[in-house]
């Protein structure tokens, strides 16, 4: 290439811009190329820049100095200067580095979230100059301070629940950690707290952020992204009693019946529309979508437990609020635990619930399996809100006999079909029967708790039509079944388990009863007997009414209690004579039942008299069979029957060892047979003294010589030892605590004698 040399005289080619531009310059026109022009372009766009960014350079130190002016002129002109500045800088920061690149952080682009991030900063730099407006404009402040804290709460939401999706995926770090929500929210209830204390805010607005910055704490469980706005709107329905009516005084509520009514409705409301989170919160809790009933169990309890507040700071002296709370309570709980199928359920299935339900997922990993029928709990739980509506008084029973009757007829039906739909559903011509047997319970348990006039005729015959349908129904289960069903050798023995089965679910069943029968006739023979002697103790005593009582007072208190029985059985001709004989008889029906069930599934076990005996208990003292039997012989039924149950269980234990069955008694003088009988039951009878001895104490409390326990006790430890059979062991170790028991209480007795003298 040529060189050219210059047109103008004393021009210099070292510094063509002075002249001209560099392209107009012959020494560029000839050497220039497209790379050099494009560095040219370059340096000469980062001057500019330089120059812009050396132009904004003042606009931060302005805005310190306004904030400095601020705190020492106390100017809220300055101050908002100081905001606007602030502001202006943070944007074209955030702006000039951030804006230009596509960057997807916590499901949205990085410019929504720098927007996010400007508008937060913004606002938390405003709300101090807005505390410091006049009380007039109060309002701009609650206004920011909402603001603020919902736009906190959806940047933290959307960051840590993104995050907390992806945890275990990408690496061992988090973009933001827990204790950060935790710190926001504690700062944040905090400077709540504050301001309300310097009457800054007012009590509508503390509720509100304190529903806001509470409701974060909820991304801490559940990672959904609605959790914390179905939380906020919850706390927002539940905590006005809390926080909306701060009432100094104990005595009447601020709350009014309309406001009361008002705020139930929106906790109902608003329970109801969040629940697809509570659907979604029940099948990450079990791995699987939840059925129709527990989803609207769980609604139905949330609500209850929402009304609770309402209730109890507010409304505390009405019943009827109580008793209503109490079964929408009961009928959540209800719901969840017997799970009953919803017809209706299309009608609050959203599509994210129908979806959950259609997946075939089960199907495919499990199969087809056999579903049992779950319309029964419908009548279980008919049964127990009918029950408890009675007992709150809801459903007037105590003041109407014939509604009283209409209530027990109808819940002795919806219990016994439920019995026969769930236990006995093979067994169809029984239904009849058990169906009466439960309405004669039932009729029986409602009109002993709350008497009529006809009760003493009638009640004694209902008794006595369980009792006679209970071994017509036993028998009738096994000979229906065996006329209708044996056809093949295999049906037979399928039919003759199914008899068995059925048969102890009947056993089951009817000591349940009487259980029941007795339980009541116990409880309101101890009413009864209690407000004779109360009435007595008043009678005789008018003037010691008090607490302050000496030690000879208390036991003859004593006496008189334990005497007041004997008394009183006498007189209860006119108010229940019938009910100890009825109680007793029931007793005694519900303990044989109860063994023999045990025998049937455990063969015998010696632990299971020690769990049965104690039925005993709720014997009673009668004219006609039990005249001798009170309170202080309350505890001898229990310990003679032990006693019995495992002499007996001994004496068929060495018999079932030594009967060869067909081949007859395995008894040869000194064969192995002989010897394990005569030692066995050698032993047995070693460990009988103490037995003896302890039941006849626990029936007449006659004092032994300690000569004589001492002597007897020492005859347990060879059956301890040596003994072949494990119930011989049981007796031993049962004879020293026998003993030892007996030698404890004598000498109670005998220091509380010495008390008293």
């Amino acid at each position: 290439m040529a060189y050219k040399c210059p047109h103008h005289v004393g021009a210099s080619p070292l510094f063509p811009s002075i002249h001209g531009s560099t392209a107009d310059h012959p020494l560029f026109v000839s050497i220039e190329t497209p790379r050099l022009q494009e560095l040219h372009s370059k340096t000469w766009d980062s001057i500019r820049t330089v120059l812009g960014e050396m132009e904004l350079l003042p606009i931060p130190a302005i805005s310190g100095f306004f904030l400095a002016q601020f705190f020492t002129k106390k100017s809220l002109t300055s101050y908002f200067t100081f905001v606007l500045l602030a502001s202006f800088t943070v944007t074209w920061f955030v702006k000039h580095n951030f804006w230009g690149l596509s960057i997807w952080l916590a499901g949205m682009s990085l410019q929504s979230f720098c927007k996010l991030i400007v508008a937060s900063m913004v606002l938390a730099m405003a709300v101090p100059g807005f505390s410091l407006l006049p009380v007039r404009f109060r309002f701009v402040t609650e206004v920011g301070l909402i603001s603020h804290a919902i736009l906190l709460c959806y940047i933290e939401n959307q960051i840590y629940s993104h995050s907390s999706m992806y945890y275990f995926v990408l690496d061992d770090e988090v973009m933001y950690p827990s204790y950060m929500v935790i710190t926001t929210t504690v700062c944040g209830l905090a400077l709540v707290r504050r301001l309300f204390l310097d009457h800054r805010i007012g009590p509508k607005t503390v509720w509100v952020l304190t529903c806001v910055y509470s409701s974060k704490l909820v991304m801490l469980f559940i990672s959904s992204t609605s959790a914390v706005w179905v939380s906020l709107v919850l706390l927002l329905a539940i905590s006005p009693p809390f926080l909306l009516y701060r009432d100094k005084s104990k005595s009447a509520s601020k709350m009014a019946v309309w406001q009361g009514f008002m705020h139930a409705g929106v906790v109902v409301v608003s329970t109801w529309l969040c629940r697809e989170t509570i659907f979604e919160a029940l099948q990450w809790w079990m791995g699987r979508p939840p059925t129709d009933g527990l989803l609207l169990g769980t609604c139905i309890l949330l609500m209850g437990l929402g009304c609770i507040p309402i209730v109890s700071l507010h409304f505390s002296h009405v019943q009827s609020a109580k008793r209503i709370l109490l079964l929408v309570v009961a009928l959540g709980l209800l719901f969840m635990f017997m799970q009953p199928p919803i017809p209706f359920s299309l009608a609050f299935r959203s599509e994210i619930i129908k979806a959950a339900h259609l997946s075939a997922d089960d199907s495919s990993i499990y199969g087809f399996t056999m579903v049992k029928p779950s319309w029964p709990s419908w009548l279980l739980i008919s049964t127990i809100m009918l029950t408890l509506a009675a007992a709150t008084n809801i459903i007037p029973i105590k003041y109407i006999v014939e509604l009283r009757t209409f209530f027990a007829v109808g819940v002795g039906i919806t219990f016994g079909i439920y019995i026969c739909a769930e236990y006995f559903l093979q067994a169809v011509l029984l239904h009849v029967l058990i169906v009466a047997t439960v309405v004669c319970t039932s009729v029986f348990v409602v009109f002993t708790h709350l008497p009529s006039a006809s009760s003493p005729h009638i009640l004694p015959w209902i008794f006595a039509l369980v009792v006679a349908l209970f071994p017509v129904t036993y028998l009738l289960e096994g000979q229906l079944r065996v006329v209708s069903e044996l056809d093949g050798e295999g049906k037979k023995f399928a039919t003759l388990l199914a008899i068995e089965g059925a048969r102890a679910s009947l056993l089951g069943l009817y000591a349940a009863i009487f259980m029941l029968i007795a339980l009541e006739i116990k409880f309101e023979l101890a009413s009864l007997l209690r407000e004779k002697a109360q009435e007595r103790g008043l009678l005789h005593n008018p003037a010691n009414r008090g607490s302050g009582f000496n030690p000879k007072f208390r036991l003859l208190q004593q006496r008189r209690a334990s005497a007041a029985p004997s008394f009183t059985v006498k007189k209860l001709a006119a108010e229940g004579a019938w009910m100890p004989a009825v109680g007793n008889a029931a007793t005694i029906l519900c303990f044989t039942t109860c063994l023999l069930l045990s025998i049937y599934l455990t063969g015998g076990s010696n632990r299971s008299i020690f769990l049965l005996a104690p039925i005993l208990l709720l014997l009673n003292q009668d004219s006609d069979f039990f005249t001798g039997f009170g309170d202080r012989q309350r505890y001898f039924p229990v310990t003679v029957v032990i006693s019995g149950y495992l002499v007996l269980n001994a004496l068929y234990r060495v018999w079932e060892e030594i009967w060869h069955g067909d081949s007859g008694w395995g008894l040869e003088i000194g064969g192995p047979g002989w010897f394990f009988a005569v030692k066995n039951v050698a032993l047995l009878i070693l460990t009988l003294p103490n037995h003896i001895l302890f039941n006849r104490f626990m029936w007449d409390f006659t004092k032994q010589t300690d000569a004589v326990l001492l002597l007897t006790m020492p005859l347990n430890l060879p059956s301890i030892v040596i003994t072949d059979i494990s119930t011989v062991m049981v007796l031993g170790l049962l004879g020293i605590i026998y003993s030892l028991a007996q030698y404890l209480t004598a000498r109670q007795v005998r220091i509380a004698g010495m008390k008293y003298i």
